[in-house]
């Protein structure tokens, strides 16, 4: 009979004593596994440097991205982001420039992010500015990159054919041959003006893109610095 009280005695320890576990759910423990989370907030703009060319005359929808930051991303005294993370992306909408109207556009969505230490993490990130590439604007919320409108330069193809025409015209016929000259001078002008299209989007390896962070990201503070 003894025995089969301690025994009872025992199993009763023994379920108390797993009952007073730590539980991995309770609210010390999470902040406890918390203590190394970093935040990068929304709106946070990381600079970062393309590894290669993209044009909108041979890229296509869905082609991928690479580039590299150039410069650490701190925040509150500590790295986020360090110099050498690299920088996924992809090509979301393209369009190429039309022969009269429609200028190139280029919208590039950044995805991921891979730490020095190869610590890989997803995020949403859009192009907020382009300073390193000449003759782009922005266009819209999303960040596309637009060309410059090219108006001016084709009126100056126009103009400038139409002068040769009349200088041509002038010294074979006078001023009525100036005329003619610059009639048909303005004519082959607009053609070429027609027939071209206007300027792809050029991005150069090395082009500097401000990425836009587009929602809050948690990192592990721990996997932040490179690898030994």
């Amino acid at each position: 009979m003894r025995s089969v009280l301690a025994a009872i005695l025992l199993s009763a320890l023994a379920f108390a004593q797993s009952n007073q576990a730590p539980n991995s759910s309770h609210p010390a423990d999470l902040k406890a596994a918390n203590t190394h989370a970093l935040t990068i907030p929304a709106g946070s703009k990381i600079p970062v440097a393309l590894k290669h060319a993209i044009s909108t005359k041979s890229a296509r929808v869905g082609d991928s991205v690479y580039a590299e930051t150039n410069f650490p991303f701190v925040l509150n005294e500590k790295v986020i982001v360090p110099a050498g993370t690299y920088v996924q992306g992809k090509i979301s909408q393209l369009r190429r420039p039309g022969r009269v109207h429609g200028r190139a556009e280029l919208l590039i969505h950044f995805t991921t992010l891979i730490y020095p230490s190869g610590y890989t993490v997803m995020l949403p990130g859009a192009v907020e500015n382009v300073p390193g590439a000449d003759k782009t604007t922005m266009k819209g919320e999303e960040g596309t990159i637009r060309q410059d409108s090219q108006t001016g330069q084709k009126v100056g193809t126009v103009a400038s054919t139409a002068g040769t025409g009349a200088v041509i015209g002038g010294l074979s016929q006078g001023g009525k041959g100036a005329a003619i000259g610059a009639g048909i001078g303005g004519a082959v002008g607009t053609a070429i003006a027609l027939l071209s299209r206007g300027n792809d989007v050029r991005l150069e390896p090395g082009t500097t893109i401000e990425m836009v962070i587009q929602r809050a990201i948690e990192i592990d503070g721990t996997r932040v610095a490179s690898a030994k």
